[in-house]
C-alpha cells in the first residue's frame, strides 16, 4: 500500500515527503530539516510547511510525489465536489490529516491527499472505515481550500438559515431524558440545535402538519406539508444529516446508536407559553436516516363541529347519530383526510363527567383529558382486538377504535355496538357505500352490519381559498356541467373563484375545509345490505335519501366561494 512506502530506513535520515523532495533535487537537506522543525512547531504537515514557506510550489510538489511514488495525480479543479461522498470519514479526521474522500469501490476507498507517506493517516482511515485507502495525489493548496470550504460552509449555512429570534425549548421532562443519555459532543452542536429549533418554529408558524428531513446521495432537503401539500423549505449542508438525526432521536427518547431499523418516538417542546407534542418517525434509507416529525396540535381536536366544514343537513345527521345510546359510527377516507380530528371532535361533544369513554389507537395522537386512551402494542400482544375485549370489562359507555383492520376487530366492535355501547371507528375506503361492502368482504355477516351500523361518513380535505387574494374565475358552461353541476345550478346567481396567491397564503390557499358524504343507514339501505346488494345499489339509494356524494359536497363549497373547482376535482377524482 502506498501509505506504507519506505523512503529511507537509515536512522536519523529524512523520510517521507522530505526525502522525496531532497532526492528529486527540489530542496536541500538543510532546508528539509528546517522545514521539518517548522512543521513540528506549527503542528502541521511537512507538505503544508514546504508550500507555505515557498520552498516548493503545490503543483510541483504534487507532480514530484506522483512520479516518485507511482501514484495517480488529480486536479481538484476538475472534480465535481457536489458528487463527492460526505461523512465517510469524520470532519475532524479530514481536517487534521488533510484528506478528501473521492469515492469507494468494493473494499477500497480512494482518498485525495498531499502527503501519501503519512502512515498514521492511513491507519486512522482504515480503522474508521474498515476499507483500504488508495491514495490519489492532489495539490496541497487546492486540497486545503476544499476542506476548509466544506467544514466552514456547514456551520455558516446553518447559522444563516437559523438566523433570527425565536423562543423554543425542550420541556423539563424531555431535557432530563436527554441529559440521562451518554450523548456525543456533536449531538449538542449549537448550529444543529438552532437549525432544528428554527425548522420547528417555522413549521408551526406556517401551519405545517409534518416536517420531512430527507438525505440523498449529494443533497439533504427539508420539506413541510402545508395544507396537505409537500413544499421544499431549504437544503441544509449534507454534512449535518447524522448530527441532526441524532439530536432529534435524543430528545425523542430513541436509541441514537441504532440506525439500521425504523424507530418511533415522541417529544414535547415549549413554544411560547404552551407545550406542543410531536410524533417522530425515523427510517433507514440508502443515504442515511429519513426523519418525519408530525405536529400534534391539541387545539385541532377542540375546534368544534362547526369549524370542520359540515353543511347544515350533514351536521344534523352526524349529531343525531352521535347522541344515540348505542350503535356504530364509521368514518372513512384515505390517510391524511382528517378522520382522527372528526372522531376527536365527536368525542369532545360527548365527554361529560357522567360518561365513560375509552379509545384504542395506533398511536394516540392527541391527549384528551377525561378520556381513557390506550396505545396499541403488537409486540406485547396489545392489539385492537385485545384492547376491545378488555374495554368491555371496564364498563364503557363509548368506545373509539382507531381503525378496523381485520375480522376479529370488526366482530368485537359490532358486538359491542349491539350490546349497548356507542362505537366509533375508521376504515380506509373511498366512500360510504363501499364501506358496507368492505365489511361484508371481511366476513362480517350482513345482518350484523344492518343492525349495528348507524351512520357512515366519508371525507376528504380540500384546500381553502385565501380570502385576501381570491379572484372571480370564468369557466365554460361545458366544463361546469362535466364537473357535476346541474343545468339549474348554472344560472348566473353565483361566481366561482380561482387561487391567486399573496404574502399571507400558500399559492392562493390558506387552511383546509372538509368535504363530507354523511350517509345514515336507512331502512331501505338495510334491506339492500340484507339482500347482499352492491355498493352501487347502496349509492343509488343514498342519493334518493338526499345524501350528497363527495363530488357534490365539493361543488357546494365551490358555489360558496370556499374552494376552487380544480381543487374539488383533484381530491374527488376517483
Amino acid at each position: 500500500m502506498a501509505a506504507e512506502t519506505t523512503i529511507d530506513s537509515a536512522p536519523n535520515a529524512l523520510s517521507g515527503v522530505a526525502r522525496v523532495l531532497v532526492n528529486a533535487g527540489k530542496i536541500s537537506g538543510k532546508s528539509a530539516e528546517d522545514l521539518l522543525k517548522s512543521a513540528r512547531e506549527r503542528k502541521t504537515s511537512f507538505s503544508s510547511a514546504a508550500v507555505a514557506a515557498g520552498a516548493v510550489s503545490a503543483r510541483d510538489l504534487a507532480h514530484t510525489l506522483s512520479q516518485a511514488l507511482a501514484l495517480p495525480l488529480l486536479d481538484l479543479d476538475a472534480v465535481d465536489l457536489q458528487k463527492v461522498p460526505r461523512n465517510v470519514i469524520d470532519a475532524r479526521t479530514a481536517t487534521q490529516y488533510q484528506l478528501l474522500v473521492l469515492g469507494k469501490r468494493g473494499s477500497r476507498l480512494f482518498v485525495a491527499t498531499a502527503d501519501p507517506t503519512d502512515r498514521e493517516a492511513a491507519e486512522r482511515v482504515k480503522f474508521a472505515t474498515q476499507l483500504s485507502p488508495e491514495w490519489v495525489i492532489v495539490e496541497q493548496d487546492k486540497l486545503t481550500r476544499v476542506i476548509e470550504a466544506q467544514t466552514a460552509s456547514a456551520a455558516e449555512q446553518l447559522e444563516s438559515i437559523a438566523n433570527g429570534d425565536f423562543d423554543f425549548d425542550v420541556t423539563e421532562e424531555d431535557s432530563a431524558a436527554a441529559e440521562s443519555q451518554d450523548i456525543a459532543t456533536e449531538v449538542e452542536d449549537a448550529p444543529v440545535v438552532r437549525f432544528l429549533q428554527k425548522m420547528l418554529v417555522d413549521a408551526i408558524n406556517m401551519r405545517a402538519s409534518d416536517l420531512h428531513f430527507e438525505p440523498y446521495e449529494y443533497t439533504y432537503r427539508v420539506r413541510f406539508r402545508i395544507d396537505g401539500e409537500l413544499r421544499e423549505i431549504t437544503q441544509p449542508p449534507i454534512a449535518i444529516k447524522e448530527k441532526l438525526a441524532s439530536r432529534i432521536k435524543v430528545i425523542s427518547r430513541m436509541d441514537i446508536a441504532e440506525k439500521r431499523v425504523p424507530q418511533d418516538g415522541r417529544m414535547k417542546l415549549k413554544f411560547g407559553s404552551k407545550a406542543i407534542d410531536f410524533r417522530v418517525s425515523t427510517l433507514p434509507t440508502l443515504f442515511g436516516e429519513k426523519v418525519v416529525i408530525r405536529i400534534l396540535d391539541p387545539s385541532s381536536a377542540k375546534l368544534g363541529i362547526d369549524a370542520l366544514g359540515y353543511e347544515k343537513a350533514e351536521k344534523e345527521r352526524l349529531l343525531n347519530a352521535v347522541h344515540r345510546p348505542y350503535g356504530m359510527i364509521l368514518v372513512t377516507g384515505p390517510t391524511g383526510s382528517g378522520k382522527t380530528v372528526s372522531l376527536y371532535t365527536c368525542l369532545n361533544l360527548l365527554n361529560q363527567p357522567g360518561v365513560n369513554i375509552s379509545t384504542v389507537e395506533d398511536p394516540a395522537e392527541i391527549n384528551l383529558p377525561g378520556i381513557n386512551q390506550v396505545n396499541v402494542n403488537d409486540r406485547a400482544g396489545l392489539t385492537f382486538a385485545a384492547a376491545l375485549r378488555s374495554f368491555l370489562r371496564q364498563d364503557p359507555d363509548i368506545i373509539m377504535v382507531g381503525e378496523i383492520r381485520d375480522l376479529e376487530t370488526a366482530d368485537i366492535a359490532i358486538k359491542a355496538a349491539q350490546t349497548g355501547h356507542l362505537v366509533m371507528s375508521t376504515l380506509h375506503t373511498n366512500d360510504a357505500p363501499t364501506t358496507l361492502t368492505r365489511l361484508l368482504n371481511m366476513g362480517v355477516p350482513a345482518f350484523n352490519i344492518a343492525s349495528s351500523v348507524l351512520l357512515i361518513t366519508a371525507q376528504r380535505l380540500a384546500r381553502r381559498l385565501c380570502e385576501n387574494c381570491k379572484a372571480p374565475a370564468e369557466y365554460p358552461r361545458e366544463a361546469l356541467l362535466k364537473a357535476g353541476f346541474a343545468e339549474a345550478d348554472i344560472d348566473g346567481s353565483w361566481k366561482p373563484y380561482r387561487a391567486v396567491g399573496c404574502s399571507a397564503c400558500n399559492n392562493g390557499y390558506k387552511g383546509r375545509v372538509g368535504l363530507y358524504q354523511v350517509m345514515p343507514i336507512s331502512e331501505e339501505i338495510q334491506r339492500i345490505i340484507l339482500s347482499e346488494g352492491t355498493a352501487l345499489d347502496i349509492a343509488k339509494q343514498a342519493q334518493k335519501d338526499g345524501v350528497r356524494d363527495l363530488r357534490q359536497s365539493g361543488l357546494v363549497k365551490v358555489r360558496a366561494g370556499i374552494t376552487t373547482l380544480e381543487e374539488v376535482i383533484t381530491v374527488t377524482n376517483e
